[in-house]
């Protein structure tokens, strides 16, 4: 089993270019099967992520063709040769329960996918999917199926445009509905939508593919019923995640790192907070300077939320940045009630951290009185020490990396495959701006043992 070693205390110095959005090309992928049409697409990043979604979409009848080396992807399904995802696939990521939507209206078969997965970060209710899809005029139920469960989809008598509204903005309700609606007879209005970034592509992409749709005021997105398919050839959104990331390593590292392909509209709340603790950044043609121009100062606010607001993966680097700002600042997450499991580890290696089971924000959010430490105060600066990490989740596991390239000694930080779920060779990127940081095996007997672990950690997700 693979690990990264990295000894932190060396300013990042350089250029590096941002991959694809993973949460634009895999929720495309799937909109794919909405047609027997070729779709090629273009920055497509070589994370676990895209490879467990194009497995999904193999099994229902997609060919593909993915050039590793160009970034390029070309796949087309010309028909179904099945609607069930099997079991062996469950728990593998939050793609399965989408594709009910993308088949739905290009089938009269029962569709049966696994119940989704991904990291363990609070619930991730498919209630907001499941009411949207039945006003569309299908019928959805949840089945146990062997050790997991397995939701169960159909639309006999086809689908029917609905003006629907979202109870929440979610960004896999919104998704979900649109592709149902793609086919669905006459116009479906969704209100209360996500409007994120990767959202938007999506939309380019299906307004490429043949369908009639647009955002309207009020995050409302309307479209009507789609008969005629096309060809499609789309550069994915470069990953703005990834791009914070990065630009959070520069200035941690007290360095300056230009990130090829980073958008400024597509990062406007990040930047506004970055500027407020004293990072620096500069915005040119093709992406953005970021580097540190003094010690950082803290006494921010924010909350994460829904586009355009603050996104909640940012959240675990920034606070890793905060633990470096002189002073106090105060974070509310409203997004997932679990996104600070990560903080024990890092207090471990110094910082400096409190959790709340208040709303420590201007507002009470969803999770209000619901006794989970969803807010938390972050005091700096302080001095951080290498440790050996177990990666719980994803955006976690790049927090505990900045974390090490910050602190002075070195570090392990296991389990990595959550990390190549998002980040596509994060540790050669890094290692190209100057950090001491090397992916090593394990010794046989650790790497069984820490396999296992994993398995009994997918297993419980």
């Amino acid at each position: 089993m693979e690990f990264l070693q990295i000894k932190g205390g060396h300013p990042l110095e350089g250029s590096v270019k941002a991959s694809g959005a993973k949460n634009a090309v895999t929720k495309m992928l799937v909109a794919s099967l909405l047609s027997d049409k070729k779709c090629i697409f273009h920055n497509v990043p070589n994370i676990i992520e895209v490879e467990v979604t194009v497995e999904l979409c193999q099994e229902i009848g997609m060919e593909v063709f993915w050039d590793k080396s160009l970034a390029t992807m070309e796949v087309q399904t010309k028909e179904l040769k099945s609607c069930y995802v099997p079991q062996r696939l469950s728990g593998r990521n939050r793609i399965p329960i989408l594709m009910i939507g993308a088949l739905l209206g290009r089938t009269s078969e029962d569709i049966i996918v696994p119940a989704q997965g991904g990291c363990n970060i609070g619930k991730r209710p498919v209630n907001f999917h499941i009411a949207a899809l039945e006003k569309l005029g299908a019928t959805v139920e949840f089945r146990k199926m062997k050790k997991e469960g397995a939701y169960i989809a159909s639309a006999h008598n086809g689908l029917t445009g609905a003006h629907i509204r979202l109870d929440y903005p979610s960004v896999g309700a919104t998704e979900n509905t649109m592709l149902a609606a793609c086919r669905a007879k006459g116009k479906t209005v969704i209100q209360n939508a996500a409007i994120e970034p990767e959202i938007i592509d999506l939309i380019l992409f299906l307004q490429k593919l043949g369908v009639n749709i647009h955002v309207d005021s009020n995050r409302t997105i309307v479209i009507e019923e789609t008969k005629t398919f096309y060809e499609v050839e789309h550069h994915v959104l470069t990953d703005r995640i990834e791009v914070a990331s990065l630009a959070m390593a520069g200035i941690g590292t007290k360095g300056k790192v230009f990130v090829e392909g980073a958008r400024q509209d597509h990062m406007i709340i990040f930047l506004n907070k970055l500027r407020e603790i004293g990072g620096g950044f500069d915005v040119k043609k093709d992406g953005i300077d970021f580097y540190y121009k003094g010690p950082l100062k803290a006494g921010v606010h924010f909350e994460t939320d829904v586009h355009p607001g603050f996104l909640t993966d940012w959240q675990q680097p920034f606070v890793t940045l905060l633990t470096q700002a002189e002073g106090a600042s105060v974070i509310h997450e409203t997004v997932y009630e679990n996104r600070f499991g990560y903080l024990e580890n890092l207090k471990e290696m110094g910082a400096d951290a409190e959790l709340f089971k208040e709303c420590l924000g201007g507002r009470s959010c969803r999770f209000k009185a619901q006794n989970h430490y969803h807010s938390a105060v972050i005091k700096g600066p302080t001095k951080l020490t290498g440790k050996k990490i177990k990666i719980p989740d994803l955006r976690a596991g790049y927090a505990y990396v900045l974390a090490a390239l910050i602190a002075e000694d070195t570090s392990e930080i296991h389990n990595l495959y959550y990390l190549d779920r998002g980040y596509e060779q994060i540790d050669v990127k890094l290692a190209s701006l100057g950090a001491d940081i090397q992916r090593k095996t394990a010794k046989i007997k650790k790497a069984q043992e820490t396999l296992a672990e994993l398995i009994l950690t997918k297993n419980t997700l």
